[in-house]
């Protein structure tokens, strides 16, 4: 009986590597090569899986074009690369990452929070330009955020630990929206109150978003949004590129109307809207907020496991689809 074959299709740890090959035939892209979408086809033809990393489109001419693949899974929690409806129609199992991102990237959160609220970004660079020649009063005075208002759009697992985090840590007065609001219970946890988008974005002195891409959520943020917000407040978002309107964000920026931003995602990204590279009110990381060498890993292997379990005939540790029974039976069966 021949092993499964799968491909990785970005560099990802040696031992989880390891681990795979235990388990099936494996082509890995240690080079980390970026592959084109028609190139991904070529690389995936005979392929029963595959293990993404956020930035491969899985969409229906590729499940199309590659009439083996059998599961596909995502090194990340969000999956906004996949076509889910098209991966249930052709009988594909999809899976991500949930759960083992969850206090890292809230911890990253609440450090872009604080980095873009006391202008840390904005000073470093003054001080490394032999800029800071005395003290001064005002000299990158910023935001409070002990005792201020904190603004979480998005109250998932993420968004729940970033307002504990600020309530239990900060003393911050935390409000929320979400597509559906919290349990009681929930909101006594977290301390935090519902409220609609509009007062929440009137309101807050700190906005973060932690909502999952979906075209509805496109530019969530946008010039309107920005334009009810405080002068004084600051914008964070961890979510993903799309859900701000990055050139009214730098326009907004540039104008003063918001205090700042700080982004770990972007449009388009690994570009950057060149604007928001010319105003300094704004700290900008690349992508980096589930980035602790254990929790890659973790994200990694929980990918790998679920490529084990499905492939091994078994249901996936953390699916986002119920494949098609019919659809499903014809590719097993290539």
């Amino acid at each position: 009986m021949r092993k499964p074959s799968i491909l990785i299709a970005r560099a990802i740890h040696p031992e989880v590597v390891a681990f795979l090959q235990q388990h099936f035939e494996v082509q890995a892209n240690q080079d980390d090569t970026v592959w084109s979408p028609q190139e991904l086809v070529q690389q995936l033809q005979g392929k029963d899986g595959v293990l993404t990393t956020g930035s491969q489109s899985i969409d229906g001419a590729l499940l199309a074009a590659c009439p083996q693949l059998k599961a596909v899974a995502n090194m990340a929690v969000g999956y906004n690369n996949f076509d889910v409806p098209a991966l249930t129609a052709a009988g594909v199992h999809a899976t991500n990452a949930p759960d083992v991102l969850t206090e890292t990237t809230a911890d990253f959160g609440f450090a872009l929070l604080m980095a873009t609220a006391r202008r840390v970004t904005e000073s470093e660079h003054y001080l490394r330009a032999g800029l800071w020649k005395e003290w001064r009063y005002d000299l990158f005075a910023g935001a409070e955020v002990h005792g201020s208002t904190l603004g979480i759009i998005g109250m998932g697992r993420i968004g729940q630990g970033i307002a504990k985090r600020g309530a239990y840590g900060f003393g911050m007065k935390v409000v929320y929206h979400n597509r559906s609001r919290l349990t009681a219970e929930l909101e006594a946890e977290c301390k935090a109150a519902y409220v609609s988008k509009q007062e929440l974005l009137q309101t807050a002195d700190h906005v973060v978003l932690v909502l999952p891409y979906t075209p509805e959520n496109h530019h969530t943020i946008g010039a309107a949004e920005l334009a009810q917000m405080k002068p004084t407040a600051t914008l964070i978002n961890i979510a993903r590129g799309g859900i701000v309107d990055d050139a009214a964000l730098a326009q907004a920026l540039k104008d003063q109307r918001i205090a700042a931003a700080g982004l770990d995602v972007f449009e388009g990204e690994p570009r950057v809207h060149p604007d928001l590279l010319t105003v300094p009110n704004v700290v900008l990381t690349p992508h980096i907020a589930s980035a602790t060498t254990a929790t890659r890993r973790a994200m990694a292997q929980l990918a790998a496991d679920n490529l084990v379990a499905v492939l091994g005939g078994q249901q996936p540790l953390t699916p986002v689809n119920t494949p098609n029974d019919a659809a499903k039976a014809q590719r097993w069966a290539v």
